[in-house]
């Protein structure tokens, strides 16, 4: 009999991880594998650090420029896609990871309570066994 404290699968609630293929052949695996790599090496603040001191270097020839158009290119090209998008991808990984506990969280919450239903059920299925053969022992007597 499955205790409800077990902490064992339960046939009717599926965890999360279990819904994601992560079963690729071939080509699909090696770019899988690549893009996962480039994914986590610029996702971090060491490459934020990096790509904003590169930006410091650009830095000197667009003040002496004097040109709008420089300065507008140097902020979408060089600030926003080098400096933010590591910086972006590191929050992103923030919330990705909170939303894998809470998705933990509740799948463990999900199966407690479907073990604990089970029980219940059981628990009634023997009542109600008890309850007709109690009756039957009152109307033999």
């Amino acid at each position: 009999m499955n205790s409800v404290n077990d902490e064992k699968t339960h046939p009717n609630v599926t965890h999360p991880e279990e819904l994601i293929n992560k079963e690729f052949k071939g080509i699909y695996k090696f770019n899988y594998w690549l893009a996962v790599r480039i994914t986590n090496g610029v996702g971090t603040m060491w490459c934020a650090y990096v790509f904003f001191i590169l930006d410091l270097f650009m830095l000197p020839p667009v003040i002496k420029s004097n040109s709008v158009m420089i300065w507008v290119t140097y902020i979408a090209q060089t600030v926003l896609q080098l400096v933010l998008l590591p910086i972006i991808m590191v929050g992103q990984n923030v919330i990705q990871s909170q939303n894998e506990a809470k998705a933990d969280s509740d799948h463990k919450t999900l199966t407690y309570l479907a073990t604990l239903q089970d029980e219940q059920m059981r628990e009634l299925k023997n009542q109600t066994e008890m309850l007709i053969k109690l009756e039957e022992l009152t109307k033999n007597k």
